[in-house]
Parts: C-alpha cells; structure tokens; sequence
C-alpha cells in the first residue's frame, strides 16, 4: 500500500520527463498526460477507500520510521481532497487540450502541468512541514510557468507579483521551519503534536501564529489576498481554473492541519479565525460586485469562499470542521468548473467584459447550462452542493452561538447570489451583443465541463455519504491521538 502513497508523487515527476523526451509529439505529450491524470485518480480512490475503512495509510521513505525519515499520509482529510483535486485536474487537461492556445504552442505546457499535479498530491500526501514547504516550492515554479505562458506583458506582470509574493511567503514559512525545529527538534507532524504541548504557552501559540500567516497567504484570507484577484485572471483559463479550484484550497488543507494538529484545544485561535473568516467573506464578495469582467469577479469569490472553510475551522467542532471539509471539496469542483464555463464564454464571444456581452443563453445555451448550475450552486441556492455545506457551517455556527459570523455568512451568501445574477443578466441574458467573429465551441472543451458539472451534482446527490465522510475526517483531526497513533504508532 505504500507504493499507492509514493504514485501521486513519483508518477505525474516521471511522466514529466517523458513528456519532455517526446515534446516534438504532441499527441504523444497528451495521452501520457490523460493516461498519468486517469491512473492517479483511481490512486486516490483506492487510497481513500482504504483509508475509511482502515484508517490513515502510512508509508515510510526508504524503511526510516518516523519521525526520522520522510513520512507520506493518507488519512480520510488528505485522501478525499487528494481524489478531488485529481479528478479536477484531469478536466482540466482535457479542457486544455480542446482549447488548444498555450498547450498547443507550448511544447512545456504538458510537463510543467504534470509537475504541478506532483507538487499537489505531495501537499496532501506529506507527513512533515519541510516537505511540505518542497511541496510548495513545486508547486510556486510551476505555477509562474503555467501564469506566464503565452508571454504578455500583463501575464508578466501579474506573474511577477505573484512570484514576489509568493517568495515572501516561502521565506516565511522557511523561518518559521527553523523556530519550530529549534524549539521542539522535529519538524514531522505526527511529533510536533507531542512535542509542541511541552513548549510554553506563548512560544507554541507564537510559533503558531507564525505558520498560519504563511498559509494564509496561500489560502488567500483577509488580510492577506491582494495578490490574487489581479494575478488569476490574466493566465490562460485552463491555467487560471486549476489555480483557482486548487492553489489556495491546498494552503487551506495546510491551515486545517497544523492548527488542529499543532495546538491543544485551549490554545487554539478561535477568535482570530472566526474574525479572518468574516473579513475575508465580505471583502471578498464586495469585491466581486465592484468588478465587471467574469474572470474578475470569480476571482474575488475565491477570496470570499475561502472565508467559509475557515469559519468552520474556526469553530474547532466536530460539525464545523465537518462542514468545512466538505465544503472544500465541493469548491474544488465548482470554483473550476465555473472558470471553465467563464472560458467557454470567451472562446465564443472574444470577451469576458459583461458590457460588451448579451443573449448568450441563446447563441451558445451550451454554456450557459454549464454556468448556472456551478452559479447557483456557488451563491448556496438548493438543492446544490453550495447549499449543503453553507447550510452546515451555518447550523454548526448557531449550535455553539456564533451569531456574529452566521449573519456575516448569510450576507455574503445573498451578495454571491447577486453578482452571478449580475453575470447571467450581463452575458446570458437580453439582446444579443455584437462581438468579434464567434467561434464554435470544441467538444473537449464542452465534454469536460459538463464532466464536472455533472460531479458537482453528484456530490449534491451523494451529500449524505461524503458529509459523514467529512464529519469522521473532522473527528479525527480533533482527536489528535488517531493521526499521531497512525504515523508514529504510539
């Protein structure tokens, strides 16, 4: 079973090179990317199962026990983000590959997008904080290559500050590694949950501190999202889709993490995270108001459902962090699928400007099925996937009394109702806009859109099994002694 915890890594690193090998066939840089992606998923499915069934899977590097050696994890958390994160990638591609664009012209498009599907699965995967720093790192060079490909010189500059952002994060995160080593002599997180209670108080909770900024610059929280909104939107919208259902969910796996595996119950920042979370959810839909172009308004309600998962972190109950793991995952599928119906506009009319957009739902009704319902399913209406994870943290947050951040959650539920009616109404809706010449949408294109929209109904229709799913993942995390017994075995 430890080789299926080592294939989401090892596999998409050496199909990689292949596809460097064959980067003159672009036929043959597809298939070993379809090929890798469909393989990978039924990893993780497996992966999954085993983990739900027998509990968290652990593999060693190289025989060393931890928390000496280089631990790989596969619990229920980490398993069932790993499956969607991997299904969506492989929409993605074949997305991609219909588009043409970047991944036509671009001999590198293929490797680097297997070498970011790596550094994916290895965040979810890894049992301590220096690989999953690598994990980042791959994950950060990677993704300047995928934002900057095609060479424009507003990619290049919006590339650059992410880059510059990102950097400062890394550097960040490397000292943050250090204070935590010097501190408790381990940097493995089934240890440091041991180690960490033996610190004073206010060590632990600034070392703490110290790591959720880090991560929250890559989940995006207020105050810490300014460098997304303008740096998504300018990348190819296959690269702009994977960015914007992964890049930031994994930093919010990494919060839900170490703050529930690094602090005990009472040293948790409840009040700090419930207070980011309803900043971030109301900034960020404000700011999808203010905006008029579809990809800019999807970017900021990235920012604002970030907001969500980590209210119902911050309610550090087993129905919270239930609803925020599920919520996660039907994000994952949604956010994407949206930025891919937003392409399908584009690639169709030449635009993403809602003034310059009108009467699609007549002259491509293709795409606007395929918006609504991830639209809908985003502002929280039934019966949608949206809606039963709002409906649960909304309800774990009234059962412990946290009325402050249940009405800011309602409101910015209402606020994303209106700015996807502000788009339907925009581009889907009244006469019909005259734009550049339109082109016909590819089949790819459209198939793996509606691969996805039909996922995100399925996790609506399957609701009852996967929130189980979430509220045992949730249970675990908060018990702490389940991961620590699986890793270290004591």
């Amino acid at each position: 079973m430890s080789g299926l915890l080592a294939l989401p890594i090892a596999l998409p690193i050496g199909a990689a090179a292949v596809s460097i090998v064959v980067g003159r066939w672009r036929a043959a840089q597809r298939v070993i990317g379809v090929v890798t992606l469909v393989a990978l998923v039924a990893d993780a499915a497996v992966l999954l199962a085993r983990a739900d069934s027998d509990g968290a899977v652990v593999g060693q590097a190289g025989g060393w026990e931890a928390p000496f050696g280089i631990t790989l994890v596969a619990d229920r958390l980490s398993a069932v983000l790993l499956l969607a994160s991997l299904a969506t990638l492989l929409a993605v591609l074949v997305y991609a590959i219909g588009q043409g664009g970047v991944e036509r012209n671009h001999v590198g498009f293929h490797p680097v997008y297997l070498t970011l599907t790596a550094g994916v699965s290895a965040a979810f995967l890894t049992g301590d904080l220096f690989n999953m720093f690598v994990s980042f790192e791959v994950m950060l060079t990677s993704s300047y290559v995928l934002l900057t490909l095609g060479g424009r010189r507003d990619q290049v500059r919006t590339g650059m500050t992410y880059v510059v952002i990102s950097l400062v994060a890394s550097v960040l995160f490397l000292t943050a590694l250090g204070l935590i080593y010097s501190s408790a002599g381990t940097v493995n997180l089934a240890d440091l949950a041991t180690r960490f209670t033996q610190l004073p108080v206010g060590e632990r909770q600034a070392l703490a501190l110290l790591v959720l900024v880090v991560f929250g610059i890559k989940a995006a929280v207020f105050p810490l999202f300014f460098w997304l909104p303008d740096s998504y939107p300018t990348a190819p919208t296959a690269v702009t889709a994977v960015f914007a259902g992964l890049l930031t969910k994994v930093g919010v796996y990494a919060i839900i993490r170490t703050q529930t595996v690094l602090l005990p119950p009472g040293d948790r920042p409840q009040v700090l995270l419930l207070s980011v979370a309803a900043a971030t959810m109301l900034i960020g839909v404000l700011g999808a108001i203010a905006q008029n172009d579809i990809k800019r308004i999807l970017s900021f309600h990235i920012v604002s459902q970030i907001g969500y998962m980590v209210m119902g972190l911050g309610f550090f109950t087993v129905a919270g962090l239930g609803g925020a793991v599920f919520f996660v995952v039907h994000q994952i599928i949604t956010k994407t699928t949206l930025f891919l119906a937003g392409g399908l506009v584009e690639h169709r009319t030449g635009t993403g400007n809602l003034d310059r957009l009108g009467g699609l739902v007549r002259t491509a009704p293709a795409a606007a099925v395929l918006f609504l319902v991830p639209a809908l399913s985003l502002a929280g209406i039934p019966p949608f996937s949206g809606f039963i994870g709002k409906f649960a943290l909304i309800d774990a947050g009234l059962d412990d009394g946290w009325w402050g951040v249940v009405a800011v959650s309602l409101l910015a539920s209402l606020l994303t109702l209106f700015s996807m009616t502000k788009i339907w109404a925009g581009a889907f809706w009244g006469e019909a806009e005259p734009v550049g010449p339109g082109h016909r949408l590819p089949g790819l294109m459209v198939g793996a859109t509606a691969a996805l929209t039909a996922l995100g109904l399925a996790v609506a229709i399957f609701a009852g099994p996967l929130y189980a799913l979430s509220e045992r993942a949730a249970d675990d995390m908060l018990q702490g002694t389940v991961y620590v017994q699986a890793v270290l075995g004591r």
